[in-house]
């Protein structure tokens, strides 16, 4: 099986990477892409995020071998609905959305008997939108796939080599793992930094003005995480909220631990925990999933 065609429903960041990407790195396959923004349509004309921005999903689908849906997973069994009855009977329907198992009920449900192989790639930034979108946002980062059982072997080498050709590193995981794993680290961490910038604007004996003025390292980096677009976070504690109460309730227990720690002065404990935890920072940067630099890479 081969993807010449692919179809783009969603123009934000992730979209319209997917159709930069495509047009730096695998020229020869078509595009074409539709969101419901009338707004965002005409921001994706101007910048070219794919070879044609069609006025319906109906017609952005009719041709294609690939479509993927880069909407809010909260949205993504409209958006199925929508092109249900105008999608090629050999098109792939896969997603990027941050959480799976929902994923997966929502496409089987809306449309049924078609090939249904959900995929996240592990990537993105704060920003969001038309003019987010840049080419190698995928290059070197992990491209989750989440096929069901019976998914056609065709399709999904064909699927694992589309995101190959985009610069991922593909993998294959059970749906529910998959939401586990990243409940730990993407959910929770956003939850926390969400969390955190709030009560950090709700203090009664420090102003707004001050928190913002004098913002240390740590919040800092917390405050472009809470910056996430709002509608999709939404979405994915709403869908994935199982594997996040799961690990919100280790996470408090973990939390106490520590609180007990402080109350009574071990700092044992407390040494032996930071430790390890900078132990993990190295790996993930000896994995190439971050920059050693200082102050994470930036320029001053």
């Amino acid at each position: 099986m081969k993807i010449e065609t692919v179809a783009i429903i969603g123009l934000g960041l992730l979209g319209g990477s997917i159709g930069l990407a495509i047009a730096q790195r695998a020229p020869g396959i078509v595009t074409t892409g539709y969101d419901r923004d009338e707004a965002v349509r005409a921001a994706a004309r101007e910048r070219g995020l794919v070879g044609a921005v069609c006025e319906s999903a109906a017609e952005a689908v009719a041709k294609a071998d690939l479509v993927i849906l880069c909407v809010p997973v909260g949205a993504m069994e409209a958006a199925a609905r929508a092109i249900a009855e105008h999608l090629p009977q050999r098109a792939i329907i896969s997603d990027v959305g941050s959480s799976k198992k929902s994923v997966i009920e929502a496409l089987s449900a809306a449309l049924p008997g078609r090939t249904i192989i959900p995929a996240h790639p592990v990537a993105g930034t704060e920003q969001s939108g038309p003019q987010a979108g840049f080419a190698t946002l995928f290059a070197g980062r992990w491209c989750i796939l989440t096929p069901p059982a019976d998914a056609d072997p065709a399709a999904l080498e064909a699927l694992s080599d589309f995101w190959t050709k985009l610069g991922a590193r593909v993998e294959l995981m059970d749906a529910e793992h998959h939401d586990l794993v990243l409940a730990v680290t993407s959910h929770i961490p956003h939850l926390i930094a969400f969390t955190i910038v709030g009560t950090a604007s709700d203090l009664e004996d420090v102003t707004r003005s001050e928190v913002i003025k004098y913002s240390a390292g740590g919040f800092r980096d917390f405050t472009r995480i809470a910056a996430s677009d709002p509608v999709m976070w939404r979405d994915v504690f709403l869908n994935n909220k199982g594997a996040v109460l799961e690990m919100l309730g280790r996470f408090t227990e973990d939390l106490t631990a520590l609180q007990r720690a402080i109350r009574s002065g071990d700092g044992e404990t407390l040494h032996e925990l930071f430790s390890r935890t900078r132990a993990i920072r190295r790996e993930v940067i000896d994995q190439g999933q971050d920059d050693e630099k200082p102050d994470f890479g930036r320029e001053h």
